[in-house]
């Protein structure tokens, strides 16, 4: 059973979250963050994930530490679902188009953390949505999942489209990654035995 359950709660903010890496896209999302419950609802979907979210945060100050915090848990949920990471891929890539906008995504789940965030984003905002806060969610996810994702824009004209497309790739890359490997199952995929 490939599934976590984490439970943080910090002065800022209080989160519950549940993923199945092995499901079949459904969630149930509540952050208080239109924006963010909308991208979320998105990476479950196209990465076949289950995952529910609740958080209360203090969003009267601002969405950072919402989104930031969810992005933290997401991160440990994955690295704990994945136990020693024996038999996945942990390898993954996709190049998406989401309207004008053209997003790379590649993910090694190595054990080691690194983001490499090329984003040029047209807008300050979408909505009520500070767009840097894309950036500060995926940094907390590669912190605690314990890998390197690269998320690159390769075209595109419009923040919103830019932002759903690179979560729509991210999912899918993480999904290609976290797959079990029939050819090696029972292996961890390192010659160094770990990750």
């Amino acid at each position: 059973m490939r599934q976590a359950t984490i439970d943080r709660k910090t002065a800022e903010t209080d989160i519950h979250l549940f993923l199945d890496l092995d499901g079949s896209g459904k969630s149930r999302v509540d952050t208080g963050c239109g924006f963010l419950n909308h991208m979320l609802t998105l990476f479950a979907s196209h990465g076949r994930f289950d995952l529910e979210v609740s958080c209360v945060g203090d969003t009267d100050v601002d969405e950072h530490h919402t989104v930031e915090d969810v992005g933290i848990a997401l991160g440990d949920a994955f690295r704990q679902a994945l136990g020693d990471k024996r038999g996945i891929h942990r390898y993954g890539d996709t190049i998406l188009p989401m309207d004008e906008a053209l997003i790379l995504t590649a993910v090694d789940f190595s054990g080691r953390c690194f983001l490499g965030y090329q984003m040029q984003l047209p807008t300050q905002k979408v909505g009520t949505f500070d767009t840097e806060l894309g950036e500060e969610f995926w940094y907390g996810f590669v912190r605690r999942a314990e890998c390197a994702l690269h998320i690159q824009m390769l075209a595109g004209k419009n923040s919103h489209h830019i932002l759903e497309g690179a979560f729509k790739s991210a999912a899918r890359s993480l999904r290609q990654a976290v797959a079990i490997d029939a050819e090696f199952a029972g292996e961890i995929p390192s010659t160094k035995g770990v990750l």
